[in-house]
Parts: structure tokens; sequence; C-alpha cells
């Protein structure tokens, strides 16, 4: 899948003159965008992106789930594409030939259960589910947090990463409590507590400037862990969510931290930030969802990250998923965590 950018843009020509009310989500426009993507092999772009192969195909494949036509990419080539990434240690690389990384094993692990392909997982590799969490439990730090590879970043977004996809193999401690623990949930969980900063917000690393996508990773972190509630409780949720109310502008989109310019994709970030606290409220959703919509190419498909940019795949599944989370019509419910 192409994450080249183009060739439509937000707005479009036939948006002009329209008002937001007045436009719609063009579901087949849209579906038609990301069944093209794989066809422009002889792009440049094609090329220089290859490092984000497998994730252009989690963000095609959830922005087509999300509109309801999960059957819309071939699932033996997904797969096939797939496999074709996975290590002998139980890691994925982002493409053929590339070396296993966390955030490319969650991707996989994301892709393989909205395609319902475990069995294919087990079939190509005995004890695939376990080899593919064992690599990733290998990347936990001493300090509880995990880094991206063998060679040590570490990063908040990694660790969201590991629990995430332990939860979906099914293999968290406490969805297995009489087997020996994996990883170390309450150092990954303390860690993520040590990056929350005065404003309310989380950082990359304990003292690191806060973030809206960092505020997701850590958010959904101890979402899955099972400790938002008992940490933030009620104080700390009205602090987060004031910190994360603020990023909306004018325009009605969202920014990742001040100062910064709106960007579709924050539409994901901020507010599935603020679902899993129970602030979507403090959010002017009418004012979102026509910053979105103003975004969206009605000619050909996609999203851009803001309007008169061109359309990429990136910023067209975070845009489907903030216009899932306003509870748009026509739209499958996202899961914010």
């Amino acid at each position: 899948m192409s994450l080249a950018a183009g060739p439509g843009r937000g707005g479009g020509g036939s948006a002009q003159g329209q008002l937001p009310d007045e436009m719609k989500v063009v579901v087949e426009k849209h579906v038609a965008y990301i069944q093209s993507l794989d066809t422009r092999r002889e792009e440049l772009e094609y090329h220089l992106t290859e490092h984000l192969r497998i994730s252009g195909i989690y963000w095609g494949l959830t922005a087509l789930h999300l509109l309801g036509h999960p059957d819309a990419l071939p699932r033996d080539g997904v797969l096939e594409f797939l496999f074709s990434c996975l290590h002998e240690n139980g890691g994925f690389g982002a493409a053929p030939g590339h070396d296993p990384h966390m955030l490319y094993t969650v991707s996989s692990v994301q892709i393989l259960a909205m395609v319902d392909g475990f069995d294919e997982l087990e079939k190509r590799m005995a004890g695939g589910k376990m080899k593919v969490a064992q690599y990733i439990a290998g990347l936990q730090q001493p300090n509880g947090t995990f880094a991206g590879d063998e060679w040590g970043e570490t990063d908040t977004r990694f660790l969201y990463c590991a629990l995430n996809a332990l939860s979906l193999l099914g293999l968290l401690p406490s969805q297995q409590p009489d087997e020996p623990p994996l990883i170390d949930v309450p150092a990954a969980t303390a860690y993520v507590k040590a990056c929350q900063n005065f404003d309310g917000g989380f950082g990359t690393e304990p003292g690191a400037e806060s973030h809206s996508g960092q505020v997701f990773t850590c958010c959904g972190a101890l979402t899955i862990a099972g400790e938002l509630d008992s940490y933030l409780g009620e104080e700390g949720k009205d602090r987060l969510g004031a910190w994360l109310s603020e990023r909306q502008l004018p325009s009605g989109g969202l920014n990742g931290r001040p100062e910064k310019l709106v960007d579709v994709c924050y539409s994901w970030w901020v507010m599935s930030s603020m679902a899993m606290i129970g602030r979507l409220h403090w959010i002017d959703k009418a004012k979102l969802t026509a910053f979105i919509l103003q975004c969206q190419d009605p000619e050909e498909g996609g999203f851009a990250d803001r309007p008169g940019d061109m359309v990429d795949v990136f910023h067209t599944v975070f845009g489907f998923a903030g216009l899932s989370l306003l509870g748009h019509p026509g739209l499958v419910e996202v899961d914010s965590a």
C-alpha cells in the first residue's frame, strides 16, 4: 500500500461553496481511494515510504472497517505480505527485509486481529502468538518502559504498543493469571505515571513536554492495564481534560500542543483521550466535525491534515476515527483505547 500523498486535496473542488452542515462522508470515494493505493508502485514516493508499509496497511484497513467495508482489501494478499515481514524471533518489520520493530509488530498484530488471522499465524510459525509476545516482552527495560527494537530507543509509544499487542494476543498477565507473567505491568504503569506533567498531560519520558499523542499512549496504556480511573481520579481527569480541550482552535480543529497548527490526526489523539477520561463533551463537536469534513476530498476520496493540503492514508484513518468518536452517522463505533 502506498503512503504517497495525493492526488486529491482536502476540500476538493466540489466542496467549494458548501456549508459545513451540507458536507457528507463520501463513502464510495474513500473506499476506492484506499483500494487504489497499492496500484501506485511506479511512483517514487511508494518506494520512499517503504519503511511505513505495514503501518499503511493497518491505517487503510482500519479506515475501511470504520466505513463498514472491512472486506474491501483482499484478505489473502494482506496476510501474504504481512507474513513476508515476520522474523524468526517473532517480531515484524515494516516491509520485507526490514528489521523487526515494536511499531510494526503491533500494527501486524492489529491487522491479524481485524482479519481473524491468528490461526494463519500459528500455521506459519509454530507457537506464533507466544513468539510474538516473547519478542515484545524482551523489549521491556529495567525501569518498566519498552524499547522500539534491539537498538534501545525508548518512548511511551512503545510501552503502549506492547500492552495493546499483548492484550489482542490474550497474553497479558491479567488474561492468563495462572501463568508466569511475560511482562512487569506494575513497572510499566509506574513509568507511565512518572511521565505526567504539572499541566495534566504526558510526555515521551519523565520530564518531557506534554503532547497529545503521548497523552493517548499513556492513557491507553493505563486503560488497558485497568489503572486509569484509580490513578487520575475526577480531579486528575479535570486537569488533563482542561489541557486537552485547550487544543481546540477557532477553526474547530485540534493541535498536538500549544502554539502548533491544527491537524486532522489530532481528532483521534485528543478525542480518544477525552473519551477515555469521560470529558468528550468538553470539545465543540459541531466545529470539529465541520473542520474534519472540510479536510476530505469529496471527488477522489481521502483526508488531508488541513483544508487545501494533499490527502494521505494516515490522515484518512484518523479523520474517520475522529468522526466515529463524534458519533457521525454511518461510521462504525471505534474503541478509544
